[in-house]
Formats: structure tokens, sequence, C-alpha cells
């Protein structure tokens, strides 16, 4: 397993993860800001990458928000790679990065219902609950966890 920074090379295989992911984690009208994020600002902010034997097979960043604040964006495993340790891997890799920076005292995420318990487990809180805010089914839980 390796991390690293994303490239612009790694578009195609981006958008392949969050197509495995749909209609469980990702709703499908979701495709086309997760295309502009990785076209626009992924290089710029600290999108990362793990390959598995040279494929890209998980990705994720954070969104320096000012005001000591940064948020999880776009974190995703290939579908068929869930519950290898990918995902673990990813959080904590973006967690490291957040608390070596003295500027960040808090990282916040918006997730789903089928992935609180893991972030859960990361030391995030849950802040508020909108049903079906990320899609018909997909509930939108804000988490946060202060460094």
């Amino acid at each position: 397993m390796t991390l690293r920074p994303y490239r612009c090379s790694d578009i195609s295989a981006c958008l392949s993860i969050f197509d495995s992911n749909v209609p469980t984690y990702f709703a499908s009208q979701e495709r086309g800001d997760f295309e502009r994020f990785l076209h626009e600002h992924a290089v710029q902010r600290a999108f990362q990458v793990i390959e598995v034997e040279g494929q890209v097979v998980a990705c994720g960043g954070l969104w320096h928000c000012g005001d000591g604040n940064t948020s999880f964006c776009w974190g995703m495993v290939e579908r068929g790679r869930h519950r290898q340790g990918l995902g673990r891997a990813l959080a904590v890799a973006r967690l490291h990065q957040a608390e070596a920076d003295p500027s960040i005292q808090r990282i916040t995420l918006s997730t789903s219902q089928h992935t609180q318990g893991f972030y859960a487990g990361l030391g995030f809180q849950v802040v508020r609950v909108v049903a079906d805010g990320h899609g018909a089914g997909i509930d939108a839980v804000e988490m946060e966890r202060v460094l």
C-alpha cells in the first residue's frame, strides 16, 4: 500500500472509485461535484490517493476552511476493497496531516449513516444529522473532532 499525493492523471481511477460506491455511500447526482473538485481543487487541497499494486484504490483529502478549521473531503475506498484497512489508513493519514498544522484546531466532515460509526471510532462526534441530506436514503451526518 502506497499513500501519495493526487495527480491529474488519477481522475479516471478516482471517478471509478466513486462509481463503485453509488448508491449506498454516494448519490449519483454528487458525481458532477466530485469531478469538478478533481479538476479544479484536488491538487491544491492536500488530496491523496492510496495505491495497491500500482492501482489507485482509495482517495481523500483535507479542505482548509480557515479560522482553525479543516474538513475531510471526498474520502472513499473502492467498494470491493472495503474492510481491508484502507479507509482507516487514509483517515489516519489525514488526521496526522491536520495535527501537524498548528493553525488547525478542529476537523469536520459530512458523512452518511453508513460510515458514521467508522468516524466515531476515530474520535469524531456527531454534531447534526440531516435526513436525506446527501440524497434519497443517504443522511448527511455532520461530525467534528477537536484537536
